[in-house]
């Protein structure tokens, strides 16, 4: 009976994961219904570039304003450190009604400072990102028969040495009539309606629409400025506009104004609403994960058969060897012992640095288990790409929690290695909340200096740079204080034999120890470079990413393989009477990291080849180094706690004086 219990619960955790290997989202919101005539307001995002990667506002180039001014949309923590900056736009539409030739604006002549920096952004490849009702704007385009999707437009175009702006937009919205909403309908749950009763019907009578779709072609129109001169905002452009997205006529000269229009029409479409981010989140390519994860579970199987000859050939065939002699031929046998067996009175000498080991297992364990929960909800539905920002601010959120597990690992560790001694506690503790945060703080603040000197949104807010440190001194400090204090209250883990006094002489390697421990880190990396190439290309070329189920498979197989390499390479360490095995064995799969970061400069040079300027570059790689920090401290931790377990079992399982 509770055979079968356990495995319906593995049948039913195997299903869940492959139901959310390609990822989905809950819409967490019922749909905004607009009657016929409703005012509809797009908001615009900050520019952004795959040229340059530094956002700017959009304000910064001469756009028209809206009519009441500028205002910003309330943004939470994670859009702001994202470097979205959500503001009003002068674009309004009218539900259901297609208008065309609406005059927007005329800008002022452009001065020298403002031509040259429209040239610039222009030169940069900067899109413009519009907003309609949470849905970002989509531009379809084909090339070589494939149509390719993108967000936003880009601000200009520059043909034959004369820049052209896109000063007139065509917008296509794409609605679906209003359905009276139930829980079940929106979560996607079908005969639930039947369990859950609808929302009231008060004013069911009157049609509604929602949107469910935002699409922009932008143009290049050459507007007569007489024609303008008496027109106000929302006129109607005295001749016609044609939209023709093939041909450029507005260049962009010194002292001459520019002239923005835009025309929009709307479309009934079969789209539901909780289906409508599905033009966004669609991702080819799903056989290249498939053999990501293949090509994972090949390396994974290679290395668990490396592990089981271990165990059951060799070290099982010596425990029981052992254990069948008598004592008289025990003793003998100690006398004659050879490989792991020689070092059992050094294999549990404390390691040079132990409290710094300490800090970085605790960290490792923090940054581990904020990656697994923040992927695992992502995977489950739960950090929707309509509510931009929750995975930054998730995984903020879950990193701070986790402060706990970081403390108790870091300092129940510490009083392992000093058998039992509590004194210090408190300073482990201290520097494990202060270690990766201190990090990354440094990084930040030097990457933010070169944005904020150029004046980028991507600069985060001094505003926001307390709030930062409120949230680490008040909360996951704290937190890891009372995770060392339970660490420190929690028995030490005892060793299985005695240390000797004097430490035993390492006999001469013929290859050098660490040049296996950095060769160690090309199997997890092989496991995770095809996603790395994903993930790369979500952050830096603007592509949205969004299959998590893959993402966290490709996370449990790395764990597996960190911990299997790990291993084997401890044992071959104490096969050659290597006892200085905890920071090879942390480095062993940790060591994961260079390769990352090799693959990151391969990345910039052969993927960004367009990534333009010093500053571009910096940031580039101080995000990158960033990144392979945290990823060397979280398989390191991966690879020391498999191997401590591995040296402990060896070693408890025989008894040798």
């Amino acid at each position: 009976m509770e055979l079968s219990h356990r495995f319906r619960i593995w049948a039913f955790t195997i299903l869940l994961i492959f139901q959310s290997v390609y990822g989905f989202y809950l819409p967490g919101s019922y749909p905004h219904k607009y009657a016929v005539g409703n005012e509809l307001w797009v908001k615009v995002n900050s520019l952004t570039s795959i040229d340059t990667e530094i956002p700017f506002s959009y304000y910064s180039l001469p756009f028209c304003e809206p009519p009441n001014g500028i205002k910003d949309s309330a943004e939470n923590l994670g859009e702001l450190l994202m470097g979205d900056r959500i503001e009003n736009s002068p674009y309004r539409f009218k539900m259901h009604t297609n208008e065309s030739e609406i005059f927007l604006c005329k800008s002022g002549p452009l001065d020298a400072d403002r031509l040259n920096l429209l040239k610039k952004r222009i030169d940069e490849m900067y899109q413009v990102n519009l907003i309609l009702d949470n849905l970002p704007a989509i531009r379809y385009t084909k090339k070589e028969g494939f149509l390719l999707r993108w967000t936003g437009y880009p601000v200009g175009i520059k043909v034959k040495d004369v820049y052209y702006v896109f000063n007139h937009l065509k917008f296509k919205v794409l609605v679906h009539k209003y359905e009276e909403p139930n829980v079940a309908r929106v979560m996607g749950t079908g005969d639930g309606a039947e369990v859950i009763p609808t929302v009231a019907k008060t004013d069911s009578d009157v049609p509604g629409w929602i949107i469910v779709g935002f699409e922009v072609i932008p143009c290049s129109f050459m507007h007569k400025a007489d024609a303008v001169k008496n027109l106000n905002m929302y006129d109607k452009y005295p001749t016609a506009i044609k939209c023709d997205p093939t041909t450029v006529a507005m260049a962009v000269d010194d002292k001459k104004p520019i002239v923005f229009s835009y025309e929009v029409e709307f479309e009934e479409s079969d789209i539901k609403w909780p289906s409508r981010w599905d033009a966004y989140l669609k991702m080819e390519g799903s056989k290249v994960h498939w053999f990501s994860i293949l090509n994972s579970l090949m390396v994974i199987t290679f290395l668990a058969g490396i592990v089981l000859v271990i165990f059951l050939r060799t070290v099982r065939r010596d425990l029981t060897r052992y254990e069948e002699l008598d004592k008289e031929a025990q003793a003998q046998m100690n006398e004659e012992l050879s490989g792991w067996k020689l070092v059992v009175g050094d294999v549990f000498r404390a390691p040079d640095h132990p409290a710094l080991l300490c800090i970085m297992v605790g960290d490792g364990v923090q940054i581990l288990g904020m990656a697994v929960v923040t992927i695992l909800f992502a995977a489950l539905g739960f950090m929707s790409p309509a509510s931009r920002g929750t995975l930054i601010t998730g995984m903020l959120f879950f990193y701070m929690i986790l402060g706990i597990a970081a403390g108790y690992v870091a300092v129940r560790l510490w009083r392992t290695i000093g058998c039992g001694d509590k004194t210090g506690w408190v300073s482990v503790s201290w520097k494990v909340s202060c270690f990766f945060p201190g990090i990354a703080f440094l990084i930040l603040t030097t990457l933010n200096f070169l944005l904020w000197g150029s004046h980028s949104t991507g600069a985060i807010p001094f505003s926001l740079f307390v709030i930062l440190i409120l949230l680490w001194f008040c909360i996951s400090v704290p937190l890891t204080l009372i995770g060392g204090y339970l660490g420190a209250k929690a028995p030490h883990i005892e060793f299985p034999v005695r240390t000797n006094q004097i430490p035993r002489e390492i006999p001469a390697q013929k290859y050098p120890s660490w040049l296996l421990v950095l060769g160690a880190g090309t199997l997890p990396f092989g496991t995770l470079f095809i996603e790395l190439f994903f993930i790369m290309s979500s952050i830096w070329m603007g592509r949205v990413y969004y299959v998590f189920g893959f993402l966290f498979i490709v996370l449990i197989l790395l764990v597996v393989v960190c911990a299997e390499v790990s291993l084997v390479l401890t044992y071959m360490h104490l096969c050659v009477e290597d006892w200085k095995w905890w920071w090879k064995s942390f480095f062993a799969s940790g060591s994961v990291a260079i390769y990352i970061f090799l693959y990151s400069i391969n990345y910039l040079v052969f993927d960004l080849k367009s990534l333009s300027g010093p500053v571009s570059a910096t940031l580039y790689l101080g995000y990158s180094l960033f990144m392979v920090i945290a990823i060397m401290l979280a398989t390191g931790t991966v690879g020391f706690l498999s191997s401590f377990w591995f040296v402990h079992y060896l070693f408890s399982s025989v008894k040798l004086d």
